[in-house]
């Protein structure tokens, strides 16, 4: 039978990172996954960053609606027609913003009786963890259900930190295992059962957040993009775009976090649906991002 894994986690927790982590290695031991990408907006831009390592054909990118309810369906059916395959395994990204209770709850009806039960796993950010304010409810809602949780940007986090995360997680889910992502053995996680943790309810509209994109012209260089971030309320917690910067011809991708770091990184081919600009969070509207684009562009012209 096949596991299917589903991956949740707040904003810039680091589950791409985890994604990616899991399918070299799962491809490394004979392993034949199968993805699926959930986004507000534009999940293709993120399945394209994975077609080194898995082929688009077993990528599936779900956009514009959130799995945990509206895209409930469309993700059971998608699972449904997953083909079968020698050692497959199925692994679910889910967005930053998922009622990840809800997911678990629904997702393991109706699904083909060749899957096993589904399995989550959380990724923690244990630098930002519990200060992400007003959402501070929604995150920890994240990780009550799950049977593993992965902790992440333990980069310059002290031991009293840590410590103080993992007693908080464990007050939250004392069922889970709880790990750092370096010493994460992938091959253990098919056997994982899933979590019989007692949630606590979450108001589901918690979960839901404005989001938009808009087309993102040629940029004159690379400080454009910071000017764009900046220029971006911070109760816009997540931006990603993806263009052409200056003579060079090929994409470069971008993104900023919630807590405001900005990284810049070569795009894997063209994007599909052209160059955009993306965010998710309060007051994200077209005009909010096109001002920043002008903004940008005029001062790049004026330096």
């Amino acid at each position: 039978m096949e596991a299917i894994i589903t991956v949740v986690g707040f904003l810039g927790a680091g589950k791409t990172t985890l994604l990616k982590y899991l399918l070299e290695n799962f491809n490394n031991n004979d392993w034949n996954p199968f993805v699926i990408l959930n986004d507000y907006e534009n999940a293709n831009l993120d399945a394209q960053q994975f077609s080194k390592q898995i082929g688009m054909n077993c990528i599936k990118p779900v956009s514009g609606s959130c799995i945990c309810c509206s895209g409930i369906m469309e993700l059971r059916n998608t699972v449904n027609r997953i083909p079968e395959r020698k050692n497959g395994i199925t692994l679910i990204e889910a967005n930053g913003t998922s009622d990840a209770c809800s997911l678990m709850e629904f997702l393991g009806v109706g699904l083909n009786d060749r899957f096993l039960p589904p399995i989550q796993i959380s990724v923690v950010d244990v630098k930002n963890w519990q200060q992400r304010g007003e959402h501070n409810e929604l995150e920890a809602n994240q990780i009550q259900v799950s049977s593993l949780l992965v902790l992440t940007h333990l980069e310059n986090v002290n031991e009293n930190r840590k410590n103080q995360v993992i007693h908080q997680l464990k007050q939250l889910n004392p069922t889970a295992k709880i790990i750092p992502m370096d010493c994460l053995d992938v091959l253990l996680l098919p056997e994982l059962l899933p979590s019989k943790n007692t949630a606590v309810k979450l108001d589901h509209q918690k979960a839901h957040w404005a989001s938009c994109s808009v087309d993102l012209p040629n940029l004159p260089n690379s400080t454009c993009i910071h000017t764009i971030c900046s220029a971006l309320s911070k109760s816009i917690l997540r931006i990603k775009g993806c263009t052409i910067i200056g003579k060079d011809i090929n994409h470069t991708y971008f993104e900023r976090t919630p807590d405001g770091e900005v990284f810049i990184r070569p795009f894997n081919g063209v994007p599909i649906t052209g160059s955009k600009l993306l965010s998710i969070g309060p007051g994200s509207e077209p005009s909010v991002l096109k001002n920043a684009i002008k903004k940008s562009i005029a001062v790049a012209s004026f330096k």
